[in-house]
């Protein structure tokens, strides 16, 4: 059993919901020691010189910050700026140390760098933009000024990392559950309690489109009691198309449609079911695995035996985890939904001007 059902479990009992609370205690007094140490400067905050902005949030899961800094980069990159990703790699096989740079190569195994910054280099190898991963984020951030001559370097969910210095921090806040009840883990969602926001230069409110206008401004409304100053903007997680995982083929929205199955192992499966009910399927099997899990072959042959005749739908993020061997057992059928974020409101100048400030008046930035 993995620990989101256990914490599911415990939260139906009074028993239970005592010793979360407790930990969530307990968790929120070594937030503030961190926090409070670095503040003094007892703890040493390095700085590498070139920009680094942070694209992170202060809830767990479902935020939608690797599209996030997906665009960011992207955008970036299309305007002439010299651009690296940095990532800590959760996940990482504890038998690889050091730095990891993704770039122009393919990797053995997803283990090597975690989930997220290998589907990160997939997505945005045709862009030429390196993914760097190590636990030790300043040594990254180094390697990708030496190795790239990185103009900025995107640290990938790094709000609650202190030790490398940044020129800016953009915090995510999903507006279908946007504070957690305001209970910090285990009990509720949130890694900081929302005062964290005054470290913040900007919010964006992703998956607007899922609740009401009202809704919306109650949660800036919130937002503004803690940093009355702050710019936030909306965005959606606009629909590409489908990728065919057996023909490697695009294919696009309406050629799926009728019954589906749908497997993942991301912090909000929710709202990626939900996406896929909007595009108007019929999810007859859902398999749901705790955040950043991999995948076996008994799991993939339990997906064959169960789906029938339906088209088997994951994430990006779970079809790097695939074990080896996999397509001796799905033959056809298994598809991949593309998402891309889109800043709301021909706002997006405003997310790339904190990313790179003045970046619409520099002739070239090379």
């Amino acid at each position: 059993m993995d620990l989101l059902n256990i914490r599911e479990k415990m939260l139906k009992n009074v028993l239970g919901r005592l010793i979360l609370r407790l930990a969530s205690f307990l968790y929120q007094s070594a937030v503030k020691i961190n926090l409070f140490a670095y503040r003094q400067k007892w703890l040493k905050t390095l700085a590498v010189n070139t920009r680094v902005v942070c694209i992170g949030n202060i809830a767990a899961g479902g935020t939608g910050k690797t599209t996030a800094v997906m665009l960011g980069a992207r955008e970036l990159a299309k305007r002439g700026v010299r651009v690296s990703v940095v990532s800590r790699g959760y996940k990482r096989s504890a038998k690889k140390s050091g730095v990891a740079v993704l770039f122009d190569k393919e990797l053995d195994n997803w283990l090597e760098t975690g989930d997220e910054p290998y589907m990160m280099s997939q997505l945005l190898a045709e862009d030429k933009i390196p993914v760097l991963v190590s636990a030790n984020r300043y040594s990254a951030a180094n390697e990708a000024l030496k190795q790239f001559k990185s103009q900025i370097i995107l640290l990938d969910d790094g709000f609650q990392h202190h030790k490398l210095n940044r020129d800016a921090n953009i915090v995510l806040l999903n507006a279908a559950n946007p504070f957690s009840s305001g209970a910090l883990l285990p009990y509720g969602m949130l890694r900081e309690p929302l005062c964290a926001l005054k470290r913040a230069n900007l919010i964006v409110i992703t998956h607007s489109n899922l609740v009401s206008a009202r809704d919306i401004e109650d949660i800036k409304d919130k937002i503004r009691l803690v940093n009355d100053e702050i710019e936030i903007l909306t965005a959606i997680h606009k629909l590409d198309y489908f990728f065919d995982l057996t023909s490697r083929e695009k294919i696009g929205l309406d050629k799926i449609n009728g019954a589906a199955a749908v497997f993942s192992a991301i912090g909000d499966p929710q709202s990626f079911e939900n996406t896929l009910k909007r595009l108007g399927l019929d999810l007859k099997q859902v398999w749901r695995f705790s955040d950043h899990a991999s995948y076996s072959i008994e799991n993939i042959r339990d997906f064959v035996s169960m789906r029938g005749d339906l088209p088997l739908i994951t994430t990006f993020k779970d079809a790097v985890k695939l074990p080896e061997g996999w397509r001796d057992i799905i033959k056809n059928g298994l598809y991949i939904l593309a998402v891309n974020m889109e800043i709301q409101n021909g706002e997006l100048d405003k997310f790339l001007d904190v990313l790179y400030p003045n970046l619409s008046k520099k002739k070239s930035v090379i």
